[in-house]
């Protein structure tokens, strides 16, 4: 749970996340939800706490100061793309904004690095370049789908065909199955589901279309 309340702020956006994940998916920032659906979609993330510690560090002047880094992430064992460690204190920031205020920044990410190293996880900064990806737009994408009763029939269709086509794109799938365009549509969307929930397979590190190829892992 957060160690501080999230402040309502009217110049960034601030909301709460649905999440499956944590209690109090805060954010105080655009990159921030994006971080947090980013992390909320990818199954390699067993939970995560947003503002989870305060960590009390001493500036160059001997003056007692704290930090707060912004979430601390919980990754299924090995399943880490960062780090041998399964635990990330993640500090979430705008590279403009680290390049333009780098020299206030510098000792508290030190002290966070200390903190984490203390505990055996690792700290790491996100920026826009690691957040803003292709992964995080299908996320944002097929998460909509996951809030829509899924239709047996579909469900049935769609599975029992992918095993005799086993591989094939989005579009040879539907067609193969109905050839009224108004039908078709209804199934994509059960579809859309199926990729979301990870029943059916694409690679989600290239942009979804219809020609998007798909399969069921074996």
């Amino acid at each position: 749970m957060s160690v501080r309340t999230i402040p309502k702020n009217y110049r960034n956006l601030t909301g709460l996340a649905h999440s499956l994940k944590t209690e109090g998916a805060f954010f105080e920032s655009s990159l921030e939800r994006d971080f947090l659906t980013l992390i909320e979609f990818d199954t390699n993330v067993h939970s995560y706490d947003v503002q989870p510690v305060c960590i009390s560090w001493t500036d160059e002047t001997g003056k007692s100061r704290e930090y707060t880094p912004d979430i601390l992430v919980q990754y299924n064992p090995q399943r880490c793309a960062y780090s041998s460690a399964d635990i990330i204190l993640c500090e979430i920031k705008y590279r403009s904004d680290i390049e333009k205020n780098w020299h206030e920044f510098k000792p508290k990410f030190k002290a966070a690095i200390r903190y984490a190293k203390r505990n055996g996880w690792r700290f790491k900064l996100f920026t826009e370049e690691e957040i803003r990806t292709v992964f995080m737009e299908n996320a944002r994408f097929l998460q909509s789908y996951l809030k829509q009763p899924l239709d047996d029939s579909h469900e049935a269709l769609l599975l029992n065909r992918l095993l005799v086509m086993r591989d094939c794109t989005i579009e040879e799938l539907i067609k193969s199955i109905f050839n009224d365009k108004w039908a078709q549509a209804e199934l994509i969307q059960s579809l859309w589901y199926l990729v979301a929930s990870r029943r059916v397979s694409t690679d989600l590190n290239l942009p979804l279309t219809m020609s998007s190829r798909i399969w069921l892992e074996r």
